[in-house]
């Protein structure tokens, strides 16, 4: 996300005084709130859909997801790259190009 994003997130937040009902449980509630919405997006037909409401639907998500970033003082970027270089190694190209098993089933 582009930091003139987070920032337009951080100042919705403090503009309104938010941050006291931000607690990390809060934000994680909130976001499967939001995550089960953008999946009723599909729940009737995964083929037709309306995107803007998708779009809207996914970033509650991500702004919520943003919200729990700040309350829990982390970094995008570095807990995205250590969960990949874990799935990485779960998930090794030569064992799972083509395949949707878990990793414990490769």
């Amino acid at each position: 996300m582009k930091q003139e994003t987070i920032d337009r997130i951080r100042k919705f937040t403090e503009d309104r005084e938010w941050e006291q009902f931000h607690s990390p449980a809060n934000l994680a509630k909130s976001i499967v709130i939001e995550a089960a919405e953008l999946l009723e997006c599909f729940q009737w037909n995964d083929k037709e859909y309306d995107l803007q409401h998708v779009k809207e639907e996914l970033a509650d998500v991500m702004v919520y997801s943003q919200n729990l970033l700040d309350a829990l003082g982390l970094d995008a970027d570095e807990i995205i790259n250590m969960k990949m270089t874990m799935n990485e190694a779960k998930y090794p190209v030569e064992k799972a190009k083509g395949s949707a098993k878990k990793y414990n089933e490769l």
